[in-house]
């Protein structure tokens, strides 16, 4: 890994980092010198996150937030200010189905609705506001966000609120490219496709069956599923110098369809 591909001296907030993406991505981070805070409600994975990444001689903390309270996520982000005066990089990670499974409009509630949209989306809304006035004080910053191929298609999961939540993802990120530019901060997304990296992908995964494991991995140009650090290695291109002049981009990481 060349040097200016390293994060030294970077801080690195990630997301969702109890398990799956956001803990391959928090890892990853650590791994290459960053300072790293990583965020979820999932306490005690979260607290294994942490240990591995310190295993690994990385500087990396962790901290139980809900990132679907808006005055919690004001709270944390000032902490990692106190701490370290700045923020460089924001993923936006924490998201899923919440144990939610497809079923007819008509039956959906609108809590279950609301709770998804809460963390897929709203949490991105406050995370990104959160951060962007350190970001604009040092005119520079990096915000990714992982949205999903539910986002620009139809949902293998069936839930509505999932998909629109998505979609509202990726819209959000061009919004937000436009308005941050100007202060160098660049926002990006990553739409990864299906890949087993946590209980809820696996119950997805064994839901299949065999026909249907076949016919998803032949409708994947290279027919096989994809891994966390798949997802991992697209963040550290759009976090590290080289993307610099890329914003407003949503970056299909799906083994190809």
């Amino acid at each position: 890994m060349s040097v200016e591909r390293r994060f030294e001296h970077r801080t690195v907030i990630v997301t969702g980092a109890a398990h799956g993406f956001g803990r391959a991505i928090a890892l990853r981070f650590a791994e290459l010198g960053a300072r790293v805070f990583g965020w979820d409600i999932a306490a005690d994975e979260l607290q294994e996150s942490g240990r591995l990444g310190r295993a690994g001689g990385g500087n990396m903390e962790v901290r139980a937030v809900d990132v679907t309270d808006h005055a919690a996520v004001t709270r944390a982000v000032g902490d990692v200010l106190a701490a370290n005066n700045s923020i460089d990089v924001l993923v936006n990670d924490a998201g899923g189905v919440l144990g939610q499974v497809g079923k007819p409009i008509e039956t959906v509630s609108a809590a279950e609705w609301r709770a998804i949209v809460a963390v897929n989306l709203d949490a991105v809304f406050y995370c990104s506001q959160a951060v962007a006035p350190a970001m604009k004080a040092a005119r520079a910053g990096r915000i990714i966000n992982i949205s999903s191929g539910a986002g620009l298609g139809v949902s293998l999961t069936g839930i509505q609120a999932y998909a629109s939540a998505k979609a509202g993802q990726i819209g959000l990120t061009r919004q937000l490219a436009h308005e941050l530019g100007a202060w160098n901060i660049t926002v990006n997304c990553v739409a990864p496709g299906f890949v087993r990296s946590n209980p809820a992908t696996e119950r997805q995964w064994a839901a299949y069956g065999d026909d249907g494991q076949r016919r998803l991995l032949d409708n994947i140009a290279l027919k096989r599923l994809g891994t966390p650090d798949d997802i991992a290695n697209a963040v550290l291109f759009f976090a590290n110098d080289d993307a610099g002049w890329i914003t407003g981009q949503t970056l299909s990481v799906d083994g190809g369809k």
